[in-house]
């Protein structure tokens, strides 16, 4: 039952009434060693009144006893309650698994006043050592339990954002934004009492609130608003001091939202409804929360902006300027590569889609992705994957994971002909590798310094939306090396047309552009191989073309 149990306190009482009733032992303690303090700490004490259980003591005065089977109370540190130590045939045994130490089990003299027999020492020996090993699996057990807590958590969470992307990204009533968000905070975390401040061009609106006790006024949402400087902000006594409305409606957290760089909103949070004090992953959660919300918010102010526009040209003009927002500019700086990127859409909105971002871990993603069809429909699942990749960017899974979510998501929320062709690939600087996934994507071409093969990276598995995983797609890591190239395209390089000999560019001319100009920079290469492309079409696009440029540097 020892061996089998999960329950320490179980394991603890059995070991002291078994050994206190097989040897007549009327006291007895068991004392678990702190590494992080170095002392020993009380689990249980029977029949003694001079020790306090969680209390820290000092036992050992020599390292040298831990690995002792057990040794006599005259050998114990002279700092460890001596009213508790009797001189007669009291000792310390030692509670170890194999050749690990745990602690000790302290027994007083027998009751019968004779000393330990060896054979009773050998009994209470082997005793320990199964008890003390049904403690650490019980630990071990216990803790691989939160873990699967926690991860249910997070999974939890996970779908949580990506149920609520879908949500946000087709609404376009801020009252319908406003409300589905104050339904996930009280349903996600308890919170009930919160307020949303929104900076537009000319003011700061109160956008969205629930359960304050009063209104405050504009000076103070702006007043508010400025002095949230941090992503995450904990109010301190000095920021209550000067706005004494947090400290009346119970503020506990602030939540920071920007977008290229400029704050556009400040989130004030209560205390919990069942006053458990936030944790990481909450701030996490309430911050990828925020920031859909408001992304979300912000597309209806880019709508309300162009309202009185013909219904058309109103709906390609902010499809527009929100696909162009949500593509990378500037490009990060990253040490050691070469990089250069470009979309041209054949019509006022396209399906092409790239991306580059720092992961948390200090590395960086890159992707590039073509949506079926053109215009508006394509833009709008273009948006939907780049919410998605963002959500994913802080959560610990590897690409591979990550590629079957968004299949998934995509397969059931999209209508059967809508497909997307995807590559992505995180790059990691320490080892100088890059690591990718392809889902269907045009294979991007690796042009080896002083080499004229190139290699296609062609491995991942199905195109997104296609049918849900069945096979779980693959992951490649490959090796830079200085002055290799990586070029990305999406099909409308390779299918450019020549109307005269209605021929395809192809994969072909393209390799040659590479190999042309593979002295200069991922810059260059780009405009060559525009510049080619237009050249060859006449200047004339028939689908939306993308490229995405890698070189490992001289310096590499």
């Amino acid at each position: 039952m020892l061996v089998e149990s999960r329950d320490p306190e179980f394991i603890i009482n059995s070991l002291l009434l078994i050994i206190m009733g097989r040897l007549l032992v009327p006291k007895a303690a068991l004392f678990f060693f702190d590494p992080a303090e170095g002392r020993y700490c009380l689990k249980k004490s029977k029949g003694f009144d001079g020790l306090n259980e969680n209390q820290l003591y000092d036992i050992i005065t020599d390292v040298d006893q831990q690995n002792d089977s057990y040794f006599t109370v005259d050998s114990a540190h002279p700092d460890f309650p001596q009213i508790v130590l009797e001189p007669n045939n009291s000792i310390f045994v030692n509670l170890r698994t194999s050749n690990n130490h745990h602690g000790f089990l302290l027994l007083a003299p027998k009751a019968t006043k004779t000393p330990y027999r060896k054979d009773e020492l050998e009994f209470v020996e082997a005793l320990c050592i199964i008890s003390t090993s049904a403690l650490v699996n019980s630990q071990l057990f216990n803790e691989l339990k939160n873990t699967y807590r926690n991860l249910d958590r997070r999974i939890h969470e996970l779908n949580t954002l990506f149920d609520l992307s879908k949500e946000f990204n087709f609404l376009v009533d801020r009252e319908k934004i406003a409300r589905i968000f104050k339904f996930a905070l009280l349903g996600q975390l308890f919170i009930r009492t919160f307020f949303l401040i929104y900076k537009t061009a000319d003011s700061h609106t109160l956008l969205a609130s629930s359960g304050l006790t009063g209104k405050p006024s504009d000076k103070q949402i702006k007043r508010i608003f400025d002095a949230i400087e941090n992503e995450v902000v904990i109010p301190d006594s000095n920021l209550i001091e000067k706005h004494p409305w947090i400290s009346k409606n119970k503020i506990a957290a602030f939540i920071s939202v920007s977008i290229q760089n400029e704050k556009v909103a400040v989130i004030g949070v209560g205390e919990r409804a069942n006053k458990i004090p936030f944790g990481e992953n909450d701030y996490n959660f309430l911050k990828s929360l925020s920031n859909l919300a408001v992304i979300s918010i912000q597309k209806t102010y880019f709508l309300d902006d162009r309202i009185d526009k013909e219904r058309m040209e109103e709906e390609l003009s902010i499809a527009k300027s929100i696909q162009e927002g949500l593509l990378p500019d500037p490009l990060p700086r990253i040490e050691g590569i070469d990089l250069a990127a470009r979309t041209i859409s054949s019509r006022e909105v396209g399906g092409d889609y790239f991306d580059i971002a720092k992961t948390p871990d200090g590395n960086t993603i890159f992707s590039i992705a073509d949506v079926t069809g053109k215009g508006v429909p394509a833009a709008l699942l273009m948006a939907n994957l780049q919410s998605m990749l963002h959500v994913l960017l802080p959560v610990d899974i590897t690409l591979a994971e990550a590629t079957e979510r968004i299949n998934s998501i995509i397969f059931k929320n999209t209508p059967s002909d809508k497909f997307i062709t995807f590559f992505w690939a995180k790059y990691v600087s320490t080892h100088k590798l890059l690591r990718y996934v392809n889902a269907g994507h045009n294979p991007p071409l690796l042009l080896r310094d002083q080499n004229d093969e190139f290699e296609l990276l062609s491995q991942g598995g199905l195109l997104l939306g296609a049918m849900e995983s069945i096979m779980p797609y693959v992951e490649t890591d490959i090796q830079l090396n200085p002055n290799d190239i990586l070029v990305c395209h999406t099909d409308g390089v390779e299918e450019a047309m020549d109307e005269e000999t209605d021929e395809e560019y192809g994969v072909e001319r393209l390799k040659l552009c590479i190999m042309k100009n593979r002295h200069k920079t991922s810059q260059e290469i780009l405009e060559a191989i525009v510049e080619d492309v237009r050249h060859y079409s006449g200047n004339k696009l028939g689908d939306d073309l993308t490229l995405l440029i890698l070189k490992a540097s001289d310096s590499f």
